[in-house]
């Protein structure tokens, strides 16, 4: 394994631990700035959106540029984000500090995951993919966690200087072990064809199927973790006190599925993304129908996260494989859809609680956006399969006209 997946790691732990430890916090920030909760909440949503910004306008002004120093760059721009947030001396300084840091993350993810792939074999890209997400799934497992027991003993700022720290470690590995994936300004833009080259992968049906699969699969999952403490508490009846711990459980599933879906994804891509979201609905709706039983509640959590989460290299390698030479812009507009599905996931979610049908429902919605992914993944699948079927026989006639008689 090349040490400078470490590194890519390293930077999405931080990254993944600014997004997620805010909703351990918001207690804390909301009576520190003298806001409502419902306020401090938009510390979340603004980061979401300004993710799915980066993710699109950032890179694809980037795109010109050599992949390590923009990584680099970005980094800075994170650790920037969370200095201002540690120091911020009212929420409106809070919210600059989250959304200069969410900049940087659909960015470094799409880009990283361009540059990751690029260090290994073509057989190991979607686990190269993996082990950079490793970083984001152990912010969930052991970063949350600890940075809120942190931001609860000590104050909400110590967190974020923490995060800031974090980021210079992350920095100074992408700048010692992350190798130059070309010779300079030019070698990048010849690979892509610049923005306009990047822009073209755009053309292909087939990426943005992929995309929209991002969207609904991982849409369904984040629909039905997003009110997970209400059904814990409310439906499965666990105490308030048990919910970080069973959220470790989740973290566990999480990273657990980041590593074998990237490895099952390296053999075949479709195949695993279609197995694993057909697994995925399953268990959510197992889940919705048995959340008044702690014991398999305690099993499904685990395996929504394991199976939410094995979906992501598979996706992530899919668009940039489709994609062809120019994935960069592909691969960070892939980012801002797994935030877009997020969103589309939490309003789905809160919408049927709105309407009265129970704890449970956002489960349920999670379950039939889930569906609707694998719908179109099989569509997708199918679409790859005929083409290149065509495409070995377009090739196979040229050769067999030509043979000799009796070959």
């Amino acid at each position: 394994m090349p040490i400078g997946l470490l590194a890519l790691a390293l930077g999405g732990f931080g990254i993944g631990l600014t997004e997620f430890v805010i909703m351990g916090l918001l207690p804390e920030v909301a009576a520190d700035f003298s806001v409502s909760e419902a306020t401090a909440g938009w510390l979340i949503s603004g980061y979401a959106l300004a993710v799915v910004v980066g993710a699109l306008l950032l890179t694809a002004a980037v795109t010109r540029f050599e992949r390590k120093p923009v990584l680099a760059v970005l980094l800075v721009l994170f650790i920037a984000g969370n200095l201002v947030s540690a120091i911020a001396p009212d929420y409106s300084m809070m919210m600059i500090g989250r959304i200069v840091a969410a900049l940087a993350h659909g960015a470094f993810f799409g880009i990283g995951a361009v540059v990751a792939a690029d260090m290994v074999a073509p057989t190991k890209k979607a686990g190269a993919i993996a082990i950079m997400f490793t970083g984001l799934t152990a912010a969930n497992v052991l970063g949350v966690p600890f940075g809120t027991m942190l931001g609860q003993a000590a104050g909400w700022r110590s967190t974020f200087w923490a995060i800031t720290g974090i980021g210079v470690l992350a920095l100074a590995g992408i700048l010692t072990l992350v190798p130059r994936t070309g010779q300079g300004r030019a070698a990048a833009q010849a690979a892509s064809g610049g923005l306009r080259g990047e822009l073209r992968a755009f053309r292909s049906g087939q990426v943005w199927l992929s995309i929209l699969v991002t969207i609904l699969g991982y849409g369904g999952m984040f629909g039905a973790f997003t009110y997970i403490a209400y059904t814990l508490t409310e439906v499965t009846g666990f105490a308030a006190s048990a919910v970080p711990w069973l959220l470790i459980l989740f973290g566990i599933g999480l990273f657990i599925g980041n590593t074998v879906g990237g490895k099952a994804a390296d053999r075949n891509v479709d195949r695993t993304l279609l197995v694993v979201l057909a697994a995925l609905v399953v268990i959510l709706v197992a889940f919705a129908l048995t959340a008044g039983n702690q014991p398999l509640t305690i099993a499904s959590i685990v395996l929504m996260g394991g199976f939410g989460f094995a979906t992501v290299p598979g996706l992530q390698m899919r668009v940039m494989k489709y994609a062809d030479s120019a994935p960069t812009l592909a691969s960070g507009a892939n980012i801002g859809a797994f935030n877009v599905g997020n969103a589309l996931g939490a309003w789905l979610g809160g919408v049927t609680i709105t309407a009265g049908l129970g704890y449970t429902s956002p489960i349920w919605a999670g379950a039939g956006i889930t569906l609707l992914g694998l719908g179109v993944m099989a569509f997708a699948a199918a679409k790859a399969r005929r083409r290149d079927q065509n495409r070995t026989t377009a090739a196979a006639a040229p050769a067999a006209a030509g043979a000799p008689v009796g070959v």
